[in-house]
C-alpha cells in the first residue's frame, strides 16, 4: 500500500485576536497517486495522461518492466514538497522479481504548475535515480563457474565445454538415404550411411544422429546442431571409458548456482553498470580417486603389449581408491575387460588357496608340503610347469616357485565351499556397486566334487577372476582388510554382502610368501624399487595361455595385470616393472 504525505495549510497570524488560514493551493497529491498507480498497476495510458513525454516515459517504463522479468512492482510515497508552482516527491520502489527475489531503492520526481494543472517533469530517473536517455533496466543471470572434475593428485581430467548434437527432422527430408550419405560423409566416418538410412526411414520427427566434439558441417533441410553443456576430456586418451562413466554420473553436480544482477542497459543491449549484484556460487570440482601419475605409468606400461589386450588395475589398499584403469586399443575394442572381463586365473589364484589352507588346514608358510613334479588326485594328474620337483618344502617355497600339485593337493582336501568363502573375504565373488564403474570380482566353485576342488587350488577349472578382482585380493592382503573400492567422491560404494576379512594370522603368512615370490621365485629380477609383494600366474586355455600378475608395493600401491594369450607370466611381470618404474620416475619429476 503507498503512503502519501498531506500538505500542512500554513497558518498566519494577524495582531493579538485575529488568525486565518490562506486560500488552499491547488494541491499536486492527486497526480503523484495517479503516477504511482499508473507504476503500480503497468497503465501505461495513465503515466502518459500525468507525464510532460509520455512516448520517453512508456518506453523507459516498458523496457524496464519486461526487462527486469517482473512480477509487481510497490511504490510508496516517502515525502512530498510543494510550493506555488513546484513540487517533487520521493518514494521507495519494490520489484518483486522471479523465484522471490526482491530490489529496492529510493528515487523521486518533479512536478510543474501550469495553468492550474500538475504535470510530472519525466526523467529517466523517474524510474530509477540513475538511469540515463535511452536506458533502462534489466535482470540478468551472473552465471556459476561449471565443475571440472579432478584427479585424487589435483590434475584436471574432465573440463566443462560444449558438445554438438546432430538432429534431423525426418519431416523436411525428401529422400532419406541420400541425406544419411551426406550425414555420414559429413561427420567423417563415425555413422553408418546404411544403418542411418534406415533409421531416418523408420522415424517420425526429430531424429538425433549422435553427440560430437567438434559441430558437424551439413547442408541439408531439416538438420540442426544444438549446442549441449558437456564435460570434455582434457586429454582423449587418458582412461576414456572410466572417464565417460564418471562423466555420466557427475553431469547433475557440476552446474553451480547462478547469482543475479539488476544492470542499467542501453537501447542496444549493453550492460552499463550494475545497480545490484549477487555473486554466483560456482560448484566446486568434483574429485576422483584416479591419480594422474598412476594411470599415466599405467597407460604407458600396458603399451608395452600394444599388439594385445594387456590391462592393469592398480587401487590404493588402505582406502580403496582405484587409482588406474589401463587398456591397450585391442582391449578397449572388447569393453571394460580390466573391470568386468572374467578369465581363468592360473596360480594368482594360489593366494586364494592358500589363505583357505591357512585357515582351516592348520598350514603356516613354514608348514612343509609336497610338491613333487606330478600329482595323481582323485583320478585327476596334477603336473608342475616342465614338470618340476621340489620334493617336501616348506609352504612358502611352493607359493614362490608356483606348485601346482602342492595347492591342487591343499584345495582337495578343503571341504565343500570352503574355499569359495575364504575367496569372499577377499572380495572376489562379492559384486560392487561403484558409481561410475561396472565391475565384476569373479566367481568361484563350491567344490562339490574332488575333481572341482583340485583343479580350483591352482586356478584352473571353474575358477574365473578379473583383473579388478585380482586388484581387490591384493589390496586386501596389503591393508590386513578388505577396502571397498571407490572411484567418485561422496559416492558411496554398495557390496552385495559383507562377510568378514581374512584373519591377521592368515594376512600376515600371505605376506610372507608373496615377498619371497619377488625376492626369489616366479617374480624374481624385478628392478622397480621399494618392497615388492606378488604372485604370477600363467592360465592354460586351448587357444594358449594368459599372462598374470598381481600384488602390491609397500608404498600403498595394489596392482593387477593381464595380457590375454600373453604366454608366460614374465610378461605380465615386465609390464608391472616398467610400471612401477615409470611411476617413480613421474612422482620424482623425471
Amino acid at each position: 500500500m503507498k503512503k502519501t504525505v498531506a500538505l500542512l495549510c500554513v497558518m498566519s497570524f494577524a495582531g493579538s485576536l485575529a488568525q486565518a488560514c490562506t486560500p488552499k493551493p491547488l494541491s499536486a497529491e492527486p497526480v503523484i497517486e495517479d503516477f504511482v498507480t499508473a507504476f503500480e498497476t503497468r497503465d501505461t495510458g495513465l503515466m502518459a495522461a500525468v507525464v510532460d513525454k509520455p512516448d520517453q516515459a512508456t518506453e523507459v517504463y516498458t523496457t524496464t518492466f519486461d526487462g527486469l522479468q517482473a512480477e509487481g512492482v510497490d511504490v510508496e510515497v516517502k515525502d512530498i514538497k510543494q510550493n506555488e508552482s513546484t513540487a517533487t516527491a520521493t518514494y521507495t520502489v519494490t520489484w518483486d522479481l522471479p523465484r522471490d527475489r526482491t530490489v529496492t531503492y529510493d528515487s523521486s520526481i518533479a512536478l510543474t504548475k501550469t495553468d492550474e494543472r500538475w504535470t510530472v517533469r519525466w526523467q529517466p530517473t523517474s524510474v530509477h535515480p540513475r538511469l540515463g536517455l535511452n536506458q533502462h533496466l534489466e535482470l540478468r543471470a551472473v552465471t556459476a563457474d561449471r565443475a571440472s572434475v579432478v584427479s585424487s593428485d589435483g590434475v584436471e581430467l574432465l573440463s566443462p565445454g560444449l558438445q554438438y548434437r546432430l538432429l534431423v527432422d525426418t519431416n523436411q527430408i525428401d529422400d532419406p538415404r541420400a541425406a544419411a550419405r551426406i550425414i555420414a560423409t559429413s561427420v567423417g566416418g563415425s555413422v553408418d550411411a546404411a544403418q542411418l538410412g534406415d533409421a531416418l526411414e523408420k522415424h517420425e520427427g526429430i531424429y538425433s544422429v549422435g553427440v560430437y566434439e567438434q559441430p558437424p558441417t551439413v547442408n541439408l533441410p531439416g538438420v540442426r546442431i544444438n549446442e549441449e553443456p558437456a564435460l570434455i576430456n582434457v586429454r582423449k586418451d587418458f582412461a576414456p571409458d572410466v572417464m565417460a562413466r564418471v562423466s555420466k554420473v557427475v553431469s547433475d553436480r557440476i552446474d553451480g548456482t547462478n547469482g543475479w544482477r539488476i544492470a542499467i542497459v542501453n537501447p542496444h543491449g549493453a550492460s552499463l553498470t550494475d545497480i545490484e549484484f549477487h555473486e554466483a556460487q560456482p560448484a566446486p570440482a568434483i574429485r576422483v580417486s584416479i591419480d594422474s601419475k598412476v594411470q599415466q605409468a599405467a597407460e604407458e606400461a600396458v603399451r608395452l603389449r600394444a599388439d594385445s589386450e594387456a590391462m592393469m588395475v592398480v587401487m590404493r589398499p588402505s582406502t580403496g581408491q582405484i587409482l588406474a584403469v589401463a587398456q591397450t586399443d585391442a582391449a578397449n575394442r572388447k569393453g571394460d575387460l580390466a573391470l568386468s572381463g572374467l578369465y581363468p586365473p592360473g596360480s594368482v589364484f594360489k593366494i586364494l588357496t592358500a589363505a583357505a589352507g591357512l585357515q582351516h588346514e592348520g598350514l603356516s608358510s613354514n608348514s612343509i608340503v609336497p610338491c613333487p613334479g606330478s600329482m595323481n588326485i582323485y583320478g585327476r594328474t596334477v603336473v608342475n610347469y616342465n614338470g618340476f620337483s621340489l620334493g617336501s618344502v616348506p609352504l612358502e617355497r611352493a607359493f614362490a616357485q608356483s606348485c601346482n600339485t602342492t595347492f591342487a593337493d591343499i584345495s582337495t582336501r578343503l571341504n565343500t565351499g570352503q574355499l569359495k568363502e575364504e575367496a569372499k573375504r577377499f572380495g572376489m565373488g562379492l559384486d560392487y556397486d561403484i558409481p561410475g564403474l561396472n565391475t565384476a570380482t569373479g566367481s568361484v566353485p563350491a567344490g562339490e566334487t574332488p575333481l572341482e576342488r583340485t583343479e580350483a587350488g591352482y586356478g584352473q577349472g571353474l575358477d574365473l577372476v578379473s583383473p579388478f578382482g585380482m586388484a581387490l585380493v591384493s589390496a586386501t592382503v596389503a591393508a590386513g582388510h578388505r577396502p571397498v573400492p571407490t572411484l567418485i567422491s561422496n559416492q558411496e560404494t554398495t557390496p552385495s554382502a559383507n562377510p568378514d576379512g581374512p584373519t591377521p594370522y592368515v594376512i600376515d603368512n600371505l605376506r610372507t610368501m608373496m615377498r619371497q615370490t619377488v625376492t626369489s621365485g616366479t617374480a624374481a629380477g624385478m628392478q622397480a624399487g621399494g618392497a615388492i609383494y606378488g604372485k604370477t600366474g600363467e592360465a592354460e586355455i586351448n587357444q594358449g595361455s594368459h599372462a598374470w600378475f598381481t600384488g602390491f608395493r609397500d608404498d600403498d600401491l595394489a596392482f593387477a595385470t593381464l595380457v590375454v594369450l600373453g604366454g608366460g607370466s614374465t610378461t605380465s611381470v615386465n609390464i608391472t616393472d616398467h610400471f612401477l618404474r615409470t611411476l617413480d620416475a613421474l612422482r620424482a619429476g623425471g
